[in-house]
């Protein structure tokens, strides 16, 4: 069982390393019920560029080495992502959250640039 998150955008945090508040990294504005719902608009893009420049740094050079890991894993462990890109288990668990969030913050973006606006609930 997993935590999802849908509306104009749709997808599932990862587990074990992105929590359902991970959305405001962009800004936006957070609604707490049993979901978590976001409303982002297009004065809200220069915050999301802003998290997703932030992410991109945290990266570094990882970031192409994960998306080429996960092109190819459809599930996965620490231990696999470990061997794979040669780094630590602390650092592992620290580049997924930041690639988890990553992930967010396009979607988000591609959607507002899209339809003007994007919103989303999330599961708590």
């Amino acid at each position: 069982m997993g935590r999802y998150y849908s509306g104009d955008i749709e997808g599932k945090f990862r587990f074990g390393v992105q929590d359902s508040h991970d959305a405001l990294f962009f800004g936006g504005q957070e609604f707490v019920p049993a979901t978590v719902d976001y409303y982002f608009t297009k004065d809200d893009l220069p915050k999301i560029e802003e998290g997703i420049s932030k992410c991109v740094k945290k990266l570094g050079t990882r970031k192409d080495e994960l998306e080429g890991f996960f092109a190819e894993h459809l599930s996965y462990s620490t231990e696999e992502i470990m061997d794979a890109i040669g780094v630590s288990r602390n650092r592992v668990d620290t580049l997924l959250e930041w690639y988890a969030r990553h992930g967010l913050g396009v979607q988000i973006r591609d959607k507002v640039k899209e339809a003007g606006e994007c919103r989303f609930s999330a599961d708590v």
